[in-house]
């Protein structure tokens, strides 16, 4: 290319579950201006998931293959079951100035915060979707209706762990209404592609 343009960005988005991290995803994918990084994954696909748009539903053997492989570019065991982003999609994605959004949980983000690509590194804007109290999260996630309570208690505590690593991430997002936090999220990604580190001016 011989005009200005920048580095492709990579948007790592967390929250903890029942905080509406995947209902924020989907709304963020109606529009066309970043690539979403499918995640595998070897749990079961609920209803209404549709593999390769949703996830890509592995085997354990399969999914262990390619970790073997080398094919993830992070992966983590969440409640029982594996997750991970593929390396080939977001690489791929960003050498061409394209933004790659993945939402993974605190695990992964820290794997990808620690990789040693530089690439990765440059391209790297987290997000964390700050639920406003676990009373309201046990809430959202008793209204949702897909847990028993054993569940909800586990995760409840899953989250108040997550919860914690806020810190850690360049944004924080404390979750309001979903057309709020779409609005916050949309200001995060326009603040960075604003950023004059990013731009790739040609010499003259």
């Amino acid at each position: 290319m011989n005009k200005i343009h920048r580095s492709g960005i990579l948007f790592v988005l967390s929250a903890p579950s029942g905080a509406g991290k995947t209902t924020l995803t989907t709304a963020l994918r109606q529009k066309p201006d970043f690539v979403y990084a499918v995640s595998c994954t070897t749990r079961p696909p609920r209803t209404g998931e549709i593999d390769g748009e949703d996830y890509f539903f592995l085997a354990p053997d399969d999914f262990q293959a390619r970790i073997a492989a080398g094919d993830f570019l992070e992966y983590a065991e969440v409640h029982g079951r594996f997750y991970g982003t593929l390396r080939t999609t977001v690489l791929e994605n960003l050498s061409k100035g394209v933004d790659v959004l993945i939402d993974i949980d605190t695990t992964g983000a820290a794997s990808i915060r620690s990789c040693p690509d530089p690439v990765i590194a440059a391209a790297l804007a987290d997000v964390f979707i700050m639920p406003p109290g676990l009373e309201e999260l046990a809430h959202r996630l008793r209204r949702r209706g897909t847990e028993s309570e054993d569940q909800i208690t586990m995760r409840l505590r899953n989250a108040a762990a997550e919860m914690r690593h806020w810190r850690d991430y360049r944004y924080t997002i404390i979750s309001g209404s979903m057309e709020e936090d779409i609005e916050k999220f949309r200001a995060v990604m326009r603040a960075e592609r604003y950023l004059s580190r990013r731009l790739i001016i040609p010499e003259p």
